[in-house]
């Protein structure tokens, strides 16, 4: 048998020696020019000034719904959804373990408990299997998260939650022009929510929207945007306790120029993670991302799978012979589950109180490993690699080669 090459680890030669195209020029003359329309306005307040207004007429149209909110930033458009559908003390919102802390710190500014599904073991989203164990009398929403780009099996979920009278929430900060049967991520549920820092496939700097088709929920969002007053001449009456999440007439403008270039960046991305994932398909140990029949993803970055039996090696030990490659790779995604973070495992989302698992307004749920077995296997096996716009087909080869190489070696076997 042909002697397998050796690691670059193990001082073979390295698959990359040249530096990857990872990142490239963002803003140019387009966001300019907006700026420059914006400050001759001599108004960047966002009921006066039309960069907002254009900025959420033109994401609405893209994305064929009745209507947008621009606020401050991706966490408050889910505060503002989560207050929208009229999460309150004690009452229950399911969602994933494997997300960014805004998903939780919406639930909790509202008073609301969070509840973990587990997840596909590659899509990595929650399902309606594992979304039904969770449901109790006190369940108002889940948060579906439509992770890295590539969205949930939303048809099921939807069906339960109608069924149950439970209202979606998708959380598709990472996922743009994510396409789930022919509808885009976002406009399934009763409201979908946007980032735009400066580490998603568009940035303000910060800010974010809502999405919806339900014209009471539209109503309550634009009023809990904008600390509860109404903006249609009637005063000054908060119906309730809202917050200030106005945006700026700054973020707009750089929105809308960056919003021109979002089609183009999308088609890219899914080019080059299908690339990546038809290259990756018999390598031994390794899962692709999975991206559902039917669907497209726009991978925010590619998370895939690595069995640590099959190879004979560690999730990390395998990282780094691939990272000593030349290619960009890392382990795992958030190092451990959102439930295992202190302020959920501990009750102290408020000082000198357990609210709101209290059990006077919602129950003592308990947090703390185990509670997600195939969520924190994904974590403990996982590994992540960057998709940019900017890269080219050869970068993405290489890191199929490098993987490929690797996971050969240490399966053992050959393959050409």
């Amino acid at each position: 048998m042909e002697a397998r090459p050796a690691l670059a680890i193990h001082g073979g030669d390295k698959v990359r020696t040249e530096s990857m195209t990872t990142s490239g020029p963002r803003f140019d003359d387009q966001e300019l020019k907006e700026l420059k329309e914006t400050l001759d306005q001599q108004t960047l307040f966002y009921w006066y000034g039309e960069k907002v207004k254009t900025f959420r007429r033109q994401f609405a149209t893209m994305y064929g719904v009745k209507h947008c909110h621009m606020v401050t930033s991706g966490t408050a458009a889910l505060h503002v959804a989560t207050a929208s559908v009229g999460v309150g003390p004690g009452d229950e919102v399911i969602t994933t373990p494997i997300t960014d802390q805004g998903t939780i710190i919406a639930i909790l500014a509202q008073g609301g408990v969070p509840i973990f599904a587990d997840l596909d073991p590659h899509n990595y989203a929650v399902t309606a299997k594992t979304i039904e164990p969770c449901i109790t009398k006190k369940t108002k929403a889940v948060i579906v998260v439509h992770l890295a780009g590539s969205p949930a099996d939303m048809d099921p979920i939807l069906r339960m939650a109608r069924k149950r009278k439970i209202k979606v929430i998708e959380d598709c900060a990472q996922s743009y022009l994510c396409w789930y049967k022919g509808r885009l991520a976002g406009t399934m549920g009763d409201i979908g929510c946007f980032s735009l820092n400066d580490f998603k496939h568009i940035s303000a700097g910060d800010a974010g929207m809502v999405l919806t088709n339900d014209d009471a929920l539209a109503e309550r969002a634009q009023l809990f945007l904008d600390k509860g007053y109404s903006r249609d001449g009637s005063g000054r009456h908060p119906p309730f306790l809202a917050s200030n999440y106005r945006p700026s007439e700054l973020h707009a403008a750089v929105a809308i120029a960056q919003l021109r270039k979002l089609p183009g960046i999308v088609a890219q991305r899914n080019r080059l993670g299908d690339r990546l994932t038809a290259a990756l398909k018999d390598v031994p140990g390794i899962s692709p991302h999975k991206v559902l029949p039917g669907c497209k993803s726009s991978y925010w970055f590619y998370m895939g799978r690595m069995d640590p039996k099959r190879l004979k090696v560690s999730r990390d030990d395998f990282t780094a012979a691939v990272a000593a490659e030349g290619v960009p790779i890392s382990s795992g995604y958030i190092g451990k589950m959102v439930y295992e973070y202190p302020v959920l495992m501990e009750h102290r989302a408020f000082e000198n109180c357990s609210y709101p698992w209290d059990g006077i307004y919602g129950r003592k749920v308990e947090y703390g490993p185990g509670l997600c077995p195939t969520a924190e296997t994904i974590e403990a096996t996982s590994w992540r690699c960057p998709i940019n716009e900017n890269m080219t087909e050869k970068d993405i080869d290489d890191i199929a080669a490098a993987i490929r190489k690797v996971a050969t070696w240490f399966a053992g076997n050959k393959r050409d």
